[in-house]
């Protein structure tokens, strides 16, 4: 749902979202099979969302009682900015889920590696995590476990109030 709710590229042209999220709402007025549900759900949505595996991982976060900002524009020291999947503010972590299928060549291996340390050299960035889709999809509660224990220490050494290690 998200990628109809966000502008996409389509064989190289920008094609415009294919529902308004007002008028997403409006449908689910209607008296179908699951709409209380998915409006239950609509205020899930985010249409930042840069893939299905960062709405998966997302919603794991969220179901663990994890809200980290989403799509966060951080600068790195010699001053270009970078977008993070997923950002902690207060603790410093950063969070990024990495699928084969845009990341599967030898340049964007190069362009990673490059980012990823720019991205560690951010002073926004104390700690990055970085997670395949196959983590996400097949070992969300290890993501989890890992995700809590980085924010535990990011709280231990910054100050900030100590997250169940357990969820």
């Amino acid at each position: 749902m998200e990628s109809a709710l966000t502008y996409r590229r389509v064989g190289g042209a920008r094609r415009a979202p294919l529902i308004a999220p007002a008028s997403l709402a409006v449908a689910l007025e209607a008296p179908l099979l699951g709409a209380g549900r998915a409006q239950e759900w609509l205020v899930l949505l985010d249409p930042r969302s840069g893939s299905p595996a960062e709405t998966i991982a997302r919603l794991h976060m969220h179901d663990a009682g994890l809200h980290p900002e989403t799509q966060v524009e951080v600068r790195t020291p010699d001053g270009r900015r970078r977008c993070l999947d997923f950002l902690f503010r207060a603790e410093g972590l950063a969070i990024e889920i990495e699928g084969y299928a845009y990341h599967g060549t030898r340049d964007a291996h190069r362009r990673d590696v490059v980012r990823f340390n720019q991205l560690a050299r951010s002073p926004e960035v104390r700690t990055l995590l970085r997670y395949t889709a196959e983590d996400d999809f097949h070992r969300p509660l290890q993501m989890i476990r890992e995700i809590r224990a980085a924010l535990n220490a990011g709280a231990g050494r910054f100050g900030t109030g100590p997250c169940d290690p357990l969820g």
